[in-house]
């Protein structure tokens, strides 16, 4: 090995932890020390709390914060916070915003609700007799037994919806599922659904154990795996959308307003059917969709999991999005599985969480799925909108000029001459270059 292993990185200080690392991977070089303090906060206690939202941690990762403002959603106007990296995202949606402003903006509605758990066990028994079992002892003992875990979300208009027996032994032997539901209200609810299925699986294990229903070799396979929930939320969706007639697809690349309508549902309906073109149709949609999780201080991994599981529940990977053109009228919507929430978690400490969600308006954690199910929308109609008209690039590449210039160096009037130079011109990585070498050649 090249380096030493460490004992105790935990237990070091962060300026330890610094030490260790630039000593031993960075050799010595105090260049790193200064990069990562400067990214440390001079109030002393928000980098206390900043460190403590994870582990081990020596620094601040930032991003930028940007708002796509002008979101009509529901009869409601929105400006949109977005904490994303990528050049053209922000400026994608808010372009896609203003789009439809005028159209009746974004309309949504909640489709459910629910949110899924599982408890994982191998049980070597018939079948009907484990389902016996369940239907007249279990599932009232179950809910029994998390009475104390449940009371405070049950107060709140939430709790466990229903738990069932789910049988997997024809895909793997004496495999069954305790699959139960939630409503976790305004909370994303990620502990308290866990807790929930732990207690299931001690339950379960108690049950079993005194019953009589069993004989003592089937008692003795009983195995619990895991007690976790589902990040799959194939029932708490939400859809949004626009329509017009096609005659008021009014769009200044110069195509007709029908050819507009015709090549856009084309290009939609390509992502429907070919996974290739899918993955980056969907990828932009979460574009948008992730913006506003990361700001809100939701978990953006969990939101692409389920959307992506969901994109593929018939065994295809598809579309997220949809859109018809029938009758003269244009429509685009998405159905979006998304499991959010607006109380615990990073929501009542990161002061730029809490900004976000009075930005927002406090909206409840389904007034945020809708918020998140147009974001996504209108990242994807402001992307395919330049794809079936004047290509990805000429937006993109504009968005992304700062960024090339910056990585040369460029002063500040330099920046300027080339927003002006490429005002009428698409933007590519090669005619900077050969422009810079020659504006500092003069």
């Amino acid at each position: 090995m090249n380096h030493k292993p460490v004992e105790g990185f935990s237990k070091l200080t962060k300026q330890g932890k610094i030490d260790w690392l630039v000593s031993e991977y960075l050799e010595g070089n105090e260049e790193y020390q200064n990069i990562l303090k400067q990214y440390w906060n001079e109030n002393a206690d928000l980098q206390k709390l900043h460190e403590e939202f994870s582990e081990n941690t020596i620094s601040n990762f930032y991003m930028p914060y940007g708002i796509a403002p002008n979101f009509l959603i529901d009869g409601k106007l929105f400006a949109l916070p977005m904490a994303v990296e990528e050049s053209s995202v922000v400026a994608a949606a808010s372009k896609a915003a203003k789009f439809w402003i005028d159209k009746g903006g974004f309309k949504t509605t909640i489709i459910n609700n629910e949110k899924l758990g599982h408890t994982h066990f191998i049980f070597n028994v018939e079948s009907h007799k484990l389902q016996h079992f369940f239907n007249f002892n279990l599932k009232k003992k179950l809910y029994e037994a998390t009475e104390a875990i449940t009371a405070n979300m049950r107060n709140r208009g939430g709790g466990i919806l229903d738990i069932k027996l789910v049988d997997k032994t024809s895909e793997m032997p004496n495999y069954y599922q305790l699959k139960a539901s939630f409503d976790t209200v305004d909370s994303m609810g990620a502990n308290f659904i866990n807790s929930c299925l732990e207690q299931f699986g001690k339950t379960l294990k108690q049950e079993i154990a005194t019953s009589e229903d069993f004989t003592q070799e089937e008692k003795s396979s009983l195995q619990v795996v895991m007690n976790i929930l589902s990040n799959f939320t194939p029932d708490c969706i939400v859809r949004a959308e626009v329509s017009c007639k096609i005659e008021d697809l009014k769009d200044d690349s110069g195509i007709s307003n029908e050819e507009f309508a015709r090549k856009f549902k084309q290009a939609v309906t390509i992502a429907e059917i070919e996974p290739f073109r899918a993955t980056t149709h969907n990828k932009g949609v979460m574009n948008g969709v992730d913006a506003v999780v990361i700001a809100t201080g939701n978990d953006f991994r969990a939101t692409e999991a389920c959307a992506h599981a969901y994109a593929a529940r018939d065994g295809q990977y598809r579309s997220l999005t949809h859109c018809t053109t029938d009758n003269g009228i244009f429509r685009f919507w998405i159905d979006l599985p998304i499991s959010v929430g607006v109380v615990g978690g990073l929501t009542n400490l990161h002061p730029l969480v809490k900004f976000s969600l009075a930005l927002l308006g406090k909206p409840s954690a389904q007034g945020l799925m809708s918020i998140l199910a147009v974001s996504g929308l209108a990242q994807n109609f402001g992307a395919l909108r330049s794809l079936v008209t004047t290509g990805i690039q000429k937006g993109h590449m504009k968005m992304h000029l700062l960024n090339i210039l910056n990585q040369l160096g460029a002063t500040e009037a330099e920046k300027q001459h080339f927003v002006t130079y490429f005002k009428d011109k698409t933007v590519s990585h090669h005619e900077v270059i050969h422009e810079f070498n020659r504006l500092r050649a003069q």
